[in-house]
């Protein structure tokens, strides 16, 4: 077991030291990408399985995994998926958006093109074969490893590997981080033209567009009460797209539950469409900003001479 330290600032360090574990550090503050990569260089074994510092393995994850992987050579990556319980209560929000993504990750269960890499297993020779994650990218670095990795094996989202994941407990900090990563994948979306295979599917798409245009549609109202069925149909329109997500929702917690939720996925639908209507206008305006994802790493996941290997787009950190 290796642990990667990112330059945290809690206790971490100092926890992993008292374990019979492996500890590195990084050489400054770099993103998940760098600290995978740190790891993954020092392993030693044939498989690698990255988890995320803010998930908890089921003791059988690990196990599960490998199983996957030597049943399946074709396969470039086995991920898990979260459970639909947080590792730590802290509060409703948290609750609401751990539902949310377990719905979105059952619904992706499968061949997928991009990968989950707070909960994967990568065999090294594929590890070796694709490159290292892209350490430009503080996020959306899963995203663009995952354009790389199905071009040429698949990867798949399976039930049986599973853990717990402590989720943004406020609201306002989701809400950024989502809007933040929507932004950030304009320019993969323009270069491919479609949706990713997985949760980013057409209808969920427009659950979230339908969100933006229910809040953007609101002062309407003021014209008399009959503008208000646009807003509210749009809203309507929002829960449909994602249908199946509130049903589990009821029937797992309960209709009171279930009117918090959808306040909580209505606001997180228009965070992320937010993120992708000021993406496009980045996009347009910003040549560096469409050359985010244009470089080497997508045709060979390697390092050029010369090449930052710091963000070129500032994003916010993480450890690992």
């Amino acid at each position: 077991m290796i642990v990667v330290d990112d330059h945290s600032t809690d206790d971490s360090l100092r926890i992993a030291r008292r374990r019979d574990v492996t500890v590195l550090q990084t050489p400054s503050n770099s993103g998940v990408a760098v600290a995978r990569n740190t790891g993954a260089a020092a392993a030693r074994g044939e498989i690698l399985f990255f988890v995320d510092s803010d998930v908890a393995l089921r003791p059988d994850a690990v196990e599960k995994a490998v199983e996957e992987l030597l049943a399946h050579p074709e396969y470039g990556a086995v991920c898990g998926i979260y459970e639909d319980q947080p590792l730590i209560r802290d509060s409703v929000v948290e609750e609401c958006r751990v539902l949310q993504a377990y719905c979105w990750r059952m619904d992706s269960l499968g061949t997928v093109s991009f990968l989950f890499s707070s909960l994967t297993a990568i065999p090294r020779r594929v590890f070796q074969e694709i490159g290292p994650f892209n350490p430009r990218l503080r996020q959306t670095e899963e995203v663009e490893y995952g354009e790389r990795m199905s071009a040429r094996y698949e990867i798949m989202v399976t039930p049986h590997v599973l853990g717990r994941h402590d989720d943004d407990d406020k609201l306002s900090a989701l809400l950024r981080k989502l809007f933040r990563r929507a932004r950030l994948r304009v320019p993969l979306f323009a270069r491919r033209r479609r949706f990713a295979k997985g949760f980013e599917t057409a209808s969920r798409s427009m659950a979230a567009v339908a969100a933006f245009g229910a809040v953007a549609a609101l002062p309407l109202a003021l014209l008399g009460p009959w503008w208000l069925a646009l807003p509210v149909a749009l809203a309507g329109l929002s829960v449909a797209g994602d249908l199946s997500m509130y049903r589990y929702v009821l029937k797992r917690r309960g209709a009171r539950f279930l009117v918090v939720f959808t306040s909580v996925a209505f606001a997180t639908n228009v965070a992320i469409s937010a993120g992708i209507a000021v993406g496009a206008v980045h996009w347009l305006l910003s040549g560096r900003f469409r050359r985010l994802y244009e470089s080497e790493w997508l045709a060979t996941g390697r390092r050029t001479p010369g090449t930052p290997e710091q963000p070129t787009e500032r994003q916010t950190g993480m450890t690992a």
